[in-house]
């Protein structure tokens, strides 16, 4: 027997009251915690530790530097944001959701534990971009996990947990990283993700599949025969809301992405490449543990005080980070800025579903909406990576991390100037 309420003949299955919040089993809620923090490390496969690993342990004899690395990356990038939308729309139409997040574990697992073995260029590009196809899935599947088990009315606060087991569980492993990196060098990241990546399959198999609706699991009313047209990029394109969300998420993408490898990077010039991962590693922990209290905050307060007023917070945040880096190239200091992360970040995961299920609830498009708004966020975090790279071999790191701050300030003014309160009263 597994946990929660469960009989001889299997859990019970998720009540649903009359306000649309539905009530899954404590089986269910244990389950999907699990998930979240164990799937964290594996969902953005390598993430910074990628930049780290190819400049300390590739470095210029092999042919790798800033630009090159930035290149990697946006070549990853930009395979995973063409699957973006199609794996939404797969998500969409999926009966079996459970089994989609176990195969992209494993997918992404394999890529990455393949790259101590691999050294050309273009052989460690095709294996990153594979992962960044596999992860694609990853949210909008635990997204529609969560909406069709909890139910809409639920699904603000659900979210705002999800994302708090994630960072813990970034916050988890970095910490790990960090104090084994000292002693096995940075090849000690590719155990962690395999690790990992097992104990992810494990948590999934604890969710009863049968508890997942799949019919608001795709944002429909959960009645009788709800249906919807067949998921298409021309739902989207009919939604001017969606359509500047979807260029908003790819302004904050695209200050973001870079400015944790930027970090990496520089501090792997100031304290040498013995120290870098277990320094990157610490920045990350100390930022997630901040996006846990962020994370429930929002997810709690989202439909109390709206949507905009929260997400202009994130963006000016970033902004902030970005102007502030510049200032010194301490390790203390750059250890301290990279603490605000915890807030842009931890603001964006909580609310980027939400605010995609506010527009558009009762279309059945949730899901493959998720996946187009994902491919201009995942354009942007492609892009920022050689911008942040080219901006720093022409000059330097200082002039990178203001140009990645500048297009946060852009993103927040035309977020407070265009973009409306998405939350709908009594929903």
């Amino acid at each position: 027997m597994l946990l929660g309420d469960a009989d001889a003949t299997g859990p019970a299955p998720a009540i649903a009251t009359p306000d649309r919040t539905r009530v899954p089993s404590r089986q269910a809620i244990l389950g999907l915690d699990a998930l979240n923090f164990f799937l964290a490390d594996v969902r953005d496969g390598l993430g910074p530790y990628l930049a780290i690993y190819l400049l300390a342990v590739r470095g210029p004899d092999q042919g790798w530097n800033e630009a090159t690395i930035g290149l990697v990356i946006t070549i990853a990038g930009v395979t995973g944001l063409i699957a973006q939308t199609p794996a939404g729309a797969f998500i969409d139409s999926s009966r079996n959701k459970p089994a989609i997040i176990i195969a992209g574990a494993l997918a992404v697992t394999l890529c990455c534990l393949a790259l101590p073995f691999v050294t050309n260029f273009y052989v460690v590009a095709a294996t990153q971009s594979l992962a960044a196809i596999a992860g694609t899935i990853f949210p909008p599947a635990l997204a529609a996990i969560t909406l069709g088990l909890v139910g809409p009315k639920a699904f603000a606060r659900r979210i705002g947990r999800n994302e708090a087991f994630n960072h813990a569980g970034n916050a988890v492993s970095a910490s790990i990283a960090a104090g084994t990196a000292i002693l096995f060098g940075p090849v000690v990241v590719f155990w962690l993700m395999a690790i990992l990546a097992v104990l992810s399959i494990g948590a999934m198999l604890i969710v009863p599949a049968r508890e997942i609706d799949d019919t608001l699991a795709r944002g429909l009313p959960a009645e009788p025969g709800a249906q919807a047209p067949a998921s298409g990029i021309g739902t989207l394109l009919a939604n001017p809301n969606l359509r500047l969300f979807a260029l908003l998420c790819f302004l904050f993408h695209l200050a973001n992405a870079a400015m944790l490898p930027t970090t990496g990077q520089l501090l792997t010039s100031v304290v040498g490449k013995d120290q870098a991962t277990s320094l990157i590693a610490l920045c990350i922990v100390v930022a997630q543990f901040v996006m846990v209290p962020v994370a429930i905050t929002t997810g709690a307060r989202a439909d109390a005080w709206g949507r905009k007023p929260i997400f202009l917070v994130a963006f000016g945040v970033l902004a902030l980070r970005g102007a502030l880096y510049p200032l010194s190239n301490d390790p203390i200091w750059l250890f301290a800025v990279q603490c605000l992360d915890g807030v842009g970040a931890g603001v964006y995961g909580a609310l980027f579903p939400v605010v995609v299920a506010d527009l558009t609830r009762g279309t059945g498009h949730f899901n493959v909406s998720q996946g187009a708004v994902a491919t201009a966020q995942g354009l942007g975090a492609a892009l920022s990576a050689s911008i942040a790279g080219i901006t720093i071999v022409a000059a330097g790191y200082s002039a990178a991390f203001l140009t990645l701050s500048a297009i946060a300030a852009l993103g927040f003014l035309l977020y407070l100037m265009l973009m409306p309160e998405t939350r709908k009263r009594g929903s």
